[in-house]
Formats: C-alpha cells, sequence, structure tokens
C-alpha cells in the first residue's frame, strides 16, 4: 500500500483531507458530557398516603407494588423506602443499556394491574412513574433581596410561572419544588364541631357539594324546536375561589332559618399547601426548586437551558424576587472537559519538542506532526457514527492516542532520514526502501494494539461501557493512524524531505545531544552483547522470574477500587435530630452548620432544604447542598473530601443531632454519596429490631477498625407513635362505623385533601384539618366525635384509648427483603476495595437469618474486580493469537508478549508511589501498556527476523535490530511519556482520574522501554534457540521459498 501512495501522494492528500472534514463536521455535532451513560437506567414510582405510617406504607402500597414489579425483563434490583412522612418510593434499576421508555411502559402495565388493590387515599392522590436520573442536575432558588416576600409566596410564584418552563426544557426529567404552594386551609375546631353536633365527615361532604364545577348542559341543544333561535352553554357557577366563599359554606340549616356555616367551625385561610419543606438560601429564608435529567438528557445543555430560561423569566418576576442557582453539576462537566482540552494541547507541544530533539530537523518533525490532528479528529467522526459523545473517557483516550498516533509516523520518518543520511539515498528512493522495511513492522504493531483493546468492547454493564467508549476510541486513532502512517507520511516524506549535498551545520545543543546519545548507544550494546552468550541468558531470565513474580504478588495485593472520588466544586450535608423532634428543633441545629459553612473560605454559597435528607423525610431530617469556590480560588485549600471530612469532625462536637458531610460519587446516577452502599437483608422474618442491632453491630466493629473515615446506618430512628386502640365490640354496640371512625381521624390528624379551586389561572387545592392548637394532645384527639347510626355523636374516648409507642420512621426494602442500607467511606490512604473487604468480613459474624448484598457505586466496584482476570486473559490470548498469524508461528510470538510484565511492573512501582489503587482507570492503563510493551518488542523482533531473512545469523540479526531500533524505540516512547505527562500532573476539576490513568501509564512505558531493549533481543535469541526449524519454515515462506519436510 504504501508503495501506491509514494507514486500518489495527491491521492494520500486528499484521502487525508476527507478524512479531517468528516471528523470536523462529525465533532461539531458531537455531545458533550461528563460520562456517557455510565449508571444503569433506573424507573421510579411514586405513591402518597397522608397520614399512614411507615409500617402502613410498607403493607398496603409498597409490598404490593414491589410484589408485581418482579420479573420484568431487564430488572437489575429493586430498592424501595416508606416514610411516616406518608410516601412511597419504590425503585427499579435495570441493567446497562435497557431501553426505559419500554421499560416505563411495562411498569405502568403491572401497575395498573394492582392499582385496585391500593387504598382510596392513595389512588386519589396518584401514583407517578418517574424516569429521570435519580441523582439532581441543579438546584434553583428564589429570594427576596429585601424580605417582602415570605417563602410560601416565592414558592408559590415558582410553582405557577417557572416549574412548568422547566419540565418542558429539552433533557429535563422532573421539577421538584423545596417549598410550600398556596392552597386553602381549612382549619376546624372539634369543640366547636361538638356544639353543633356536626363531624369532619359531614364538613368535608358539604365542601365537595358546594365547591364542584359541573357541567349543566346547553340551552337549545339538540332535539330543539325549529322555532329556536338560541343556542348557548348554560353555566351555573359553583367553584368557590376565595377564604370568606369557602367560610359561607353551609353545613347545616333549619326550617326556622338557623344556619351553620364552615366559619362557624373552622378558621379558613389561603395557607400553605404543605409544610413538608422549607428552603433557606445562606441561612435567609427562600424558595427552591431541584431538577434532575431525564434518562437521555446532556447535563450540559439542559443545565444552559435551564439559566437561559431563568434569564429570560426574570423580566416578568415581581420587584423584589432574584434567583441564583447555588448547586449546579454541570460546572464541573465544562470544567473538566476544559481542563482535558488543556491536557490535550499540551500533550501535543510536548511531543512536537521530543520528536524536534531526535529528529532535529523541522521537516522531519512536521510530517508526524500532521497525522496527529487528522488522526483525532478523524477519529470523531467514529465516535459519531458510533453515537459516542465527548466526554472524560473518549477525551482520555485521545491525550493517550496523542503519544499512541505518532509513534508509527516517527519510525516512519526516522527511518526515510536514516537512509537518507547513511545511504546518501534520494527522498523517493530512501522513502521507497524504508518503508519495505518497516511496513510489515507497523501493520504488526497496529494488529497489536487494536488486539489488545478489542477484547475491552465487549463487556457488559456499567464497568464494560467505560472500556467500550476507552477502547475503541484508541481503536479508532491508532486505525487512522496506521493507515496515514502508510500513505500521508511516506507520500509527504518523498518530496518533502531533501537530500543534504553539503555538511549540515549542527546546533551545540544537538551536537551535544547526538555525542550523549552516540556514547549511550554503543555503551547499551556493548553491555547488552554481554547478555547473549549463555550465561547472560541465564542471568537475564532469572532476572525476568524475579520481575515476574514481584508482579504478581503486587499486583494481588493491590489495593482495589472503582473510579477515584472528585473534587466536583460541591458537597452535601445531611443532618438528622432525635426521633420525635420537631422542625423548630431541626432549625435550632441547621442554623449552626450553615454559620459554620459560610464561614469557611472555601464555600461561595448554601442551599438548606429542611424536611429533606437523604436519611429520609421528616421534621428531623434537613439536607444542605454546599457550593464551593472555584477550582482556581481554591488553590492550597481543601479539597471537596478533605472539607466534607473537617465539617464532619466539626460537626461531631455538636449535641443536637447527627450531621454528616460527604462527597458525591465522581459518576452520577451510582448513589448519593461517594462510598459504600451495603444493603443489611432480613432473609427470615428476624425483625426490625434485631435487624437495627445487626446494623449497629457491623458500624460499631467497622468503627473500632480505625479503617472508616465515617460509617452510619442510612435510616430514620424509630419515632413516637401514638396508637389509638378501638375496641371494635363497644364501637358497633354503640352503632359507630369502623370505617367512618377512621375517616374521621385522617381528616382531623392527616390532612385531608378534599377538591380543588380556582385561583388566577391556577388550579389549586382544598385541604381540611384540625387546629394545630386541637391536636396536640392524646386528651385533644380523644374529644373527636363520630356520629352513630342513631344519628347521635360519640365521643372518640367512649370506643378508644391512646397508648404511647414506638415505630419505624422509615422501612426500606432491598429485593423484596427487609433491609436497612449502612454507607460510609474509608479513612485517608484506604480504598474502597480493602473497605468492602472488611465490611463482608463483618458480616460473617452477623445472625443466622440476615444476610448482605451490595448496590449501586459498590456493586459496579464488585462486578469489574470479578472481571479482572477474565479481561486480562482475553487480551493476551488475542495479542498471542494475533502475532501468531502475522508471523504464521507459534513461538516468534512469545519473545514478543513475555514483554508485557516488564511494562506492568513500572505501572505497579508508580501507582504505589502515588498511593492509587487497582480501579477501572488502573486497569485501562494497564491494557494500554500491554499493548505498547508489544510494540517495542515488536520493533526489535520484526527488524530481526528480516535480517536473518537476508541471510545473517540469529546473532548478527538481533546485535543490528538492537542498534538500529534503538534510537526510535527511546523516541516513541519518551514521546508518549511526554504526551501523558499532564495528565500526571494535572490539577483542578477531574483532576483525580487524570492522575490516576496517567501515572499507571507513564510508570509503565518507562520501565517498558528500558526493559525491553534489554530483555526482548535476549528472549528473541532464546526463543530463535529453541525453536529453531519452526523459524526457519516461517522465513522460508516470508520469502516465498519451497518448503520440504527433510
Amino acid at each position: 500500500m504504501a508503495q501506491f501512495f509514494i507514486n500518489r501522494p495527491i491521492f494520500a492528500w486528499v484521502i487525508s483531507l476527507l478524512i479531517l472534514l468528516g471528523g470536523t463536521l462529525a465533532v461539531q455535532n458531537l455531545p458533550i458530557m461528563a460520562y456517557p451513560d455510565i449508571s444503569p437506567p433506573q424507573v421510579t414510582i411514586n405513591a402518597t398516603y397522608p397520614g399512614a405510617s411507615a409500617k402502613v406504607i410498607e403493607d398496603t402500597v409498597t409490598s404490593v407494588i414491589e410484589e408485581e414489579m418482579n420479573g420484568i425483563e431487564g430488572l437489575r434490583y429493586i430498592k424501595s423506602e416508606s416514610s411516616r412522612t406518608g410516601t412511597s418510593t419504590i425503585i427499579l434499576t435495570f441493567a446497562t443499556g435497557t431501553d426505559t421508555d419500554i421499560a416505563g411502559v411495562e411498569v405502568q402495565n403491572r401497575l395498573k394491574r394492582v392499582e385496585a388493590r391500593l387504598p382510596s387515599s392513595v389512588r386519589t392522590q396518584g401514583v407517578n412513574i418517574d424516569k429521570t436520573r435519580p441523582d439532581f442536575l441543579m438546584v434553583v432558588s428564589l429570594y427576596s433581596p429585601n424580605g417582602s416576600h415570605d417563602a410560601t409566596d416565592l414558592g408559590d410564584y415558582i410553582d405557577r410561572a417557572i416549574l412548568g418552563e422547566m419540565r418542558r426544557i429539552d433533557g429535563i426529567g422532573s421539577a421538584q419544588l423545596f417549598s410550600a404552594t398556596y392552597a386553602m386551609r381549612i382549619w376546624v375546631d372539634p369543640k366547636k364541631m361538638a356544639s353543633f353536633a356536626i363531624t369532619a365527615d359531614e364538613i368535608a361532604q358539604a365542601i365537595r357539594n358546594q365547591n364542584a364545577q359541573l357541567a349543566t348542559g346547553e340551552l337549545g341543544s339538540l332535539p330543539a324546536p325549529d322555532k329556536q333561535q338560541i343556542n348557548a352553554t348554560i353555566l351555573v357557577p359553583s367553584r368557590l375561589n376565595t377564604p370568606e366563599q369557602f367560610g359561607d359554606i353551609i353545613l347545616r340549616s333549619s326550617s326556622e332559618g338557623a344556619i351553620v356555616r364552615l366559619k362557624d367551625v373552622a378558621m379558613v385561610e389561603r395557607g400553605a399547601n404543605s409544610y413538608t419543606a422549607q428552603a433557606f438560601l445562606n441561612g435567609q429564608e427562600s424558595a427552591a426548586f431541584a431538577l434532575k435529567l431525564s434518562n437521555t438528557g446532556n447535563a450540559l445543555e439542559a443545565a444552559e437551558a435551564v439559566k437561559a430560561k431563568m434569564a429570560e423569566l426574570e423580566q416578568y418576576f415581581p420587584d423584589d424576587m432574584s434567583w441564583v442557582v447555588p448547586y449546579d453539576t454541570s460546572i464541573f462537566i465544562d470544567e473538566s472537559i476544559g481542563q482535558v482540552l488543556q491536557t490535550l494541547i499540551e500533550a501535543v507541544f510536548l511531543v512536537t519538542l521530543v520528536m524536534f530533539l531526535f529528529l532535529q530537523s523541522w521537516r522531519t518533525t512536521i510530517i508526524p506532526l500532521i497525522v496527529v490532528p487528522v488522526s483525532l479528529i478523524g477519529t470523531g467522526m467514529g465516535l459519531y457514527l458510533l453515537g459516542y459523545s465527548i466526554n472524560m473517557l473518549t477525551m482520555f483516550a485521545m491525550v493517550l492516542a496523542i503519544g499512541i498516533v505518532v509513534d508509527d509516523a516517527i519510525i516512519v520518518v526516522e527511518n526515510i532520514k536514516r537512509i537518507i543520511d547513511q545511504e546518501k539515498l534520494g527522498p523517493y528512493q530512501a522513502t521507497k526502501k524504508a518503508m519495505k522495511q518497516i511496513s510489515g513492522a507497523i501493520i504488526g504493531t497496529t494488529a497489536v494494539l487494536i488486539a489488545v483493546f478489542i477484547p475491552m468492547a465487549f463487556f457488559s454493564g456499567s464497568v464494560g461501557r467505560i472500556y467500550q467508549q476507552f477502547s475503541l476510541t484508541i481503536v479508532l486513532s491508532v486505525s487512522i493512524s496506521a493507515f496515514l502512517s502508510l500513505s500521508l507520511s511516506p507520500a509527504i516524506a518523498q518530496g518533502f524531505l531533501k537530500t543534504e549535498t553539503k555538511e549540515k551545520k549542527e546546533w551545540a545543543f544537538f551536537r551535544w545531544f547526538n555525542q550523549g546519545f552516540n556514547w549511550f548507544t554503543e555503551t547499551y550494546m556493548s553491555q547488552e552483547e554481554k547478555l547473549f552468550n549463555k550465561r547472560g541468558q541465564l542471568i537475564t531470565m532469572a532476572i525476568f522470574v524475579v520481575i515476574c513474580g514481584l508482579v504478581g504478588w503486587r499486583f494481588a495485593s493491590m489495593p482495589t477500587g472503582f473510579v477515584p472520588s472528585e473534587d466536583q466544586g460541591f458537597i452535601v450535608s445531611s443532618s438528622l435530630m432525635p426521633s420525635g423532634s420537631t422542625r423548630s428543633r431541626t432549625l435550632e441545629l441547621t442554623q449552626k452548620t450553615d454559620a459554620w459553612f459560610l464561614e469557611q473560605p472555601e464555600v461561595e454559597r448554601i442551599i438548606t432544604v429542611a424536611g429533606f435528607s437523604f436519611f429520609g423525610t421528616g421534621q428531623n431530617t434537613s439536607i444542605t447542598f454546599v457550593n464551593l469556590k472555584s477550582w482556581a480560588e481554591r488553590e492550597g485549600m481543601r479539597n471537596a473530601d478533605q472539607f466534607a471530612a473537617a465539617a464532619t469532625a466539626e460537626f461531631m462536637k455538636y449535641s443536637e443531632g447527627s450531621t454528616f458531610a460527604f462527597n458525591m460519587p465522581p459518576i452520577p446516577g451510582l448513589g448519593n454519596s461517594s462510598g459504600f452502599d451495603f444493603q443489611l437483608l432480613d432473609k427470615s422474618g428476624v425483625g426490625t429490631d434485631q435487624l437495627m442491632g445487626a446494623a449497629f453491630q457491623l458500624v460499631g466493629m467497622a468503627s473500632q477498625s480505625g479503617k472508616f473515615a465515617e460509617i452510619r446506618p442510612d435510616t430514620l430512628p424509630p419515632a413516637p407513635l401514638l396508637t389509638i386502640e378501638v375496641d371494635r365490640i363497644k364501637a358497633r354496640s354503640l352503632g359507630v362505623d369502623i370505617g367512618e371512625l377512621n375517616s374521621t381521624l385522617q381528616i382531623a390528624l392527616g390532612s385531608a385533601y378534599i377538591n380543588d379551586y380556582v385561583e388566577g389561572q391556577k388550579v389549586r387545592q382544598v385541604w381540611l384539618q384540625s387546629d394545630a392548637e386541637t391536636r396536640s394532645t392524646p386528651d385533644e384527639i380523644l374529644t373527636m366525635q363520630v356520629r352513630n347510626d342513631q344519628g347521635d355523636l360519640v365521643n372518640l374516648s367512649e370506643v378508644a384509648k391512646a397508648q404511647w409507642t414506638e415505630a419505624p420512621a422509615k422501612l426500606t426494602r432491598y429485593n423484596g427483603s427487609p433491609s436497612l442500607p449502612i454507607t460510609g467511606s474509608g479513612s485517608p490512604g484506604v480504598s474502597s476495595g480493602e473497605v468492602l473487604a472488611l465490611m463482608e468480613e463483618f458480616a460473617q459474624t452477623l445472625p443466622k437469618g440476615l444476610g448482605y448484598e451490595w448496590s449501586g457505586q459498590s456493586l459496579e466496584e464488585k462486578v469489574a474486580g470479578n472481571q479482572t482476570t477474565l479481561l486480562f486473559s482475553l487480551s493476551f490470548l488475542v495479542i498471542f493469537l494475533v502475532l501468531a498469524a502475522l508471523y504464521e508461528s507459534w513461538s516468534v510470538p512469545l519473545s514478543v508478549i513475555l514483554v508485557a510484565p516488564l511494562g506492568i511492573l513500572g505501572s505497579i512501582i508508580a501507582a504505589f508511589i502515588g498511593g492509587l489503587p487497582n480501579d477501572i482507570y488502573f486497569k485501562v492503563g494497564l491494557i494500554t501498556i500491554i499493548g505498547l510493551s508489544a510494540k517495542n518488542a515488536i520493533l526489535i523482533v520484526e527488524f530481526a527476523r528480516e535480517a536473518e531473512g537476508e541471510g545473517k545469523s540469529p546473532l548478527e540479526a538481533v546485535t543490528e535490530a538492537c542498534r538500529l531500533r534503538l534510537r526510535p524505540i527511546l523516541m516513541t516512547s519518551l514521546a508518549f511519556v511526554m504526551g501523558v505527562l499532564p495528565l500526571v500532573l494535572a490539577t483542578g476539576a477531574g483532576s483525580a482520574s487524570r492522575q490516576a490513568i496517567g501515572t499507571s501509564v507513564v510508570g509503565g512505558m518507562i520501565s517498558a522501554a528500558i526493559l525491553a531493549i534489554i530483555f526482548v533481543p535476549v528472549f528473541y535469541l532464546l526463543v530463535r534457540k529453541i525453536f529453531p526449524r519452526k523459524l526457519k519454515h516461517y522465513e522460508m515462506a516470508a520469502r516465498g521459498m519451497e518448503i520440504n519436510d527433510d
């Protein structure tokens, strides 16, 4: 192929320009995101049962729905939560790659089948299906700078003027309001009701009857008389709009004209529809809403669209109302991609310097430099066709590819230049001869690199997505680079390089460098030749065996992990007060934690939401989103992990409640924090108490080990429960209907949704509940009345009694079993793999009937660890088979593949020095090093084989190969190291991932380059000595000679 393009240089240019053009167009249309769709897709089911306890919701709602969901195709695991606040949340997690639209339809169909079995209140509220990603994209806050708007004003404005606009933005899956909106609140007084002999059920029914919009009919509707001249719709206004109108609702009237109105027994006001959540921006009252991405949404595009829409809506805001984004995950994505692009530019610059240092001519340097943009931009066309994006993984692959794609072009121009200088041939003849010598090596090295990465593309799941994005990006860039090295590079060289007609004056630095390199070459050759005798080979192989043993031992003992924790520019803090604490007590704690955060130099702003947390919802919970200053402003300060640890240490001093600060997981969608997710399971019905006891036993063991920075049961403590025990026999004897009694209690205590009313253009809700002052003690509750079948009122105290006890505030289930999640993270220097192993060790002491499973990021880490052996085994096997096919020999590939442990040694040493675990990025780095180590070995083996084909002895052939290939091996290796060096030295957003992959690759490349030039020649001689006949057959076949059996 090279000979064709040498004679057709314009053809080579045209193909290269087409690749460049196609890649440019593709890159402009590639989406930009932090990571591809790595996290498993989820479908969430939300149901509401006002006033119900966690146990009631679990028994009547959660377990009923869960049971029906089992068996959905692609379902991986089910997590559910039943809360005392009246909510049921069921999260269905599917295998990576599952179409959530199809899964959502299946979930909807199954939900329809069980809907009739759910309580009527649940059906009235509606059961919602949410196909969004589980984590928040951003939180937007509205505030009143001068305080003229209270939180309900702000929240109501968000609800009626903003949320609808947000939900229509492409990529936004859902919007959650952290504030109240306006509703018609009817606060009944049981004492006044008793004085008028009116029950809560009667009030509710009166509101339904008198606040209803009915379709009355038409005037002159068909069939109509022939003389009918007018047709009009008839409207009987019956929908109420104001508190005064609701107050005038007639509850009872008599023939004497006595009327009892709603305002006689209740206070009616325009109040809040919910008191669940309350938001504070930098400690000041505000309103906020959180946005989640749809499963197919692009974070950067969606976040930009949200900000643009908010800026557009701002012009319609009432006076003294402003907005801010206190929590925005897209900033990290944008900054990370920008940092990788900067790394890409730095890598190109450093690689250019290395090439110029060795080639010492701008003409020879510019040829491989042309290959870089064509290869990288052309790769964009492949990414577009594969449906990939510009993300951290593909960009990492691009950075590594810079050092790889120039290798082949460097080898081409270096060989051409050597022939021109040494043999005094013209550029055209030198190019033809050079390409005959090295075309096989280029094809072989490219085949090996492709072979080493291809197995990664066939892994499934979240880990497989990481491998696929990385490996196929490398394969595309290497393939294009190899093609250009066999087409464009020789086409340019034959016309662009020149034969020096007179002695070229060297720069002093180059003269010094060349003299030093010549001295190094002679020293290397003199020492290397000492290893070619039998004694030297024995010593070399003995050292190699020691290296292999060291690599195997150290690799097996390396701490493991999934992906490194990243400083994403924010942390999250979650507070939990003792059970039974009221909102006011919770706010006392959040005021203290907010004040501490705002005093820290790293903090830009915070948004706190009382009543919501990752532990659960309730009056005793809160969550704070802490937005840190930019990475540049925080240079020299604490990173996110360090800041979270410092915050947690500070909050441990607060006696009011428990507050934990934590970093978020580096890959969105894999949990609520960057630590582990351990699911303690009740497999045999031992009960909540034993489950809780076992959880605290595990937490205690972990705390005593000193290996955990934090560990906690991810649940709420048992909450006070007032049990109303009804004497059913006595109730029946008094003619009290149990259903009506329960309805009365629900309306009075649990807040009953009655129907709707219209205010302006907004449909709002009507809620009925007893006044707070009349339901604050058990005695007040027992004074409530219910009507019996004789029409008389019966006090609740006559048929029931109240008893205090405790009940779970939150009940969780995992794959159908009662569970208690435990979350936490390792101490500094303790890898996530070590933490998982310790938890599994502690779990061996669990009582009979209890088990455990991993979830979220921890589950993915376990899957990744189980795939390690298969990944490396496949890589080695495919490399061997490709080399065997190329060389038509089962023995020659051994001299190449034996070099792999030499590169792995450097990666392991670099990881040890850097304190890095054996995580996904380390494995990717090892695969890269295996391929590059083999590539260096091929350069020596291929030249030695060619030399033997010309009639030289194996010793002469390998000696010549060592001398001729030393310079290009060191040049390409140094170019690769310098290209990857910016990853190792990375700072700022996403630096942990860049350092993780860069460190292992640089360490491996250095050891592979240094040790390969020592060991590979010895490997070749040994293989040549052990398998002489097979090698001879290969050489004869390669030269087109007939092979005889004798």
